[in-house]
C-alpha cells in the first residue's frame, strides 16, 4: 500500500519556537507508521511545499499544458495513493484553511474509494477533536472516508521533541499501541479497498462528475 500523510499547516513557526508543531507530530505519525507497517511505503505531503497561486483555480481547471509542474505532481501522486492521512491544528474549532485550501485544488475523483485517517494536535488541552468533527464531514464529501478511530495530541509540544520523538517520561508502546489502532484502521481499510477494486470499478457503478455541477442535481 502506499499512503500520503498530509501536513496541513503553513506556519513556518508556533509555539514552542523554533519547530514547528505540526513537523513534530507528523513525523511521529511517520515513524509510527513505519515502525507498524515496514512492508507499505508512506510518503510526507507538507503544504509548505506547495505555495499557490493568490487566486484561486483548481488542479482540473487548467489546460494539460498550464497546470503548474508541482500541482500536477501531486495530482499524479494522490491518484495512485491507497489512503491518506491528514494532520490539522485546530483553528477556530475547525481544521486548518491552509490544509482545506490544499485539498480543494483537486477534483473528489483523485481521492475517492480509499480511506483516510484523521490526526489533530494541539498546544492546549483539546488535542484539535473540534477540528477533527469537521474534518469528518470534508473528507467524507472528497471521497476518502474516515476510518472510526482518530488521534489527538493534545500539549503536543510536551510530547514530541522537534525530531517527532517521544520526550523523555512518556511511554513508547501506549503511544505506539494509540497511534496503531488508527493507522492498523487505515491500513486495513486500504488493502480491502485496493483488493476489491481489482473485482469491480467504483467509477463504472458512480462515474465522476467531471462536465458541469449539474451533475449533482436530482432530476
Amino acid at each position: 500500500m502506499k499512503v500520503l500523510i498530509f501536513l496541513g499547516t503553513v506556519r513556518n513557526s508556533t509555539p514552542p519556537r523554533p519547530a514547528r508543531l505540526g513537523e513534530r507530530v507528523a513525523k511521529a505519525c511517520l515513524a509510527a507508521f513505519n515502525a507498524l507497517h515496514v512492508d507499505h511505503e508512506i510518503e510526507l505531503v507538507d503544504a509548505l511545499d506547495y505555495p499557490l497561486e493568490p487566486v484561486f483555480k483548481p488542479h482540473f481547471s487548467y489546460s494539460k499544458s498550464q497546470v503548474p509542474e508541482k500541482l500536477d505532481a501531486l495530482a499524479k501522486k494522490i491518484a495512485s495513493a491507497d489512503g491518506y492521512i491528514m494532520v490539522s491544528p485546530e483553528y477556530n474549532h475547525s481544521m486548518s484553511p491552509a490544509l482545506a485550501n490544499l485539498l480543494n485544488h483537486f477534483g473528489s475523483s483523485l481521492f475517492s474509494y480509499k480511506p483516510s485517517a484523521i490526526v489533530t494536535y494541539s498546544a492546549g488541552q483539546w488535542g484539535g477533536m473540534r477540528a477533527a468533527i469537521g474534518m469528518r464531514t470534508f473528507l467524507s464529501e472528497l471521497g476518502c472516508l474516515p476510518v472510526s478511530s482518530m488521534i489527538h495530541v493534545p500539549k503536543a509540544q510536551n510530547v514530541f521533541s522537534e525530531d517527532g520523538d517521544l520526550v523523555d517520561g512518556e511511554d513508547q508502546n501506549e503511544w505506539l499501541g494509540y497511534f496503531g489502532r488508527t493507522l492498523n484502521q487505515l491500513v486495513w481499510w486500504a488493502q480491502a479497498s485496493a483488493c476489491y477494486k481489482e473485482q469491480v470499478d467504483p467509477h463504472s457503478l458512480a462515474p465522476a462528475f467531471t462536465k458541469d455541477p449539474g451533475q449533482r442535481n436530482a432530476p
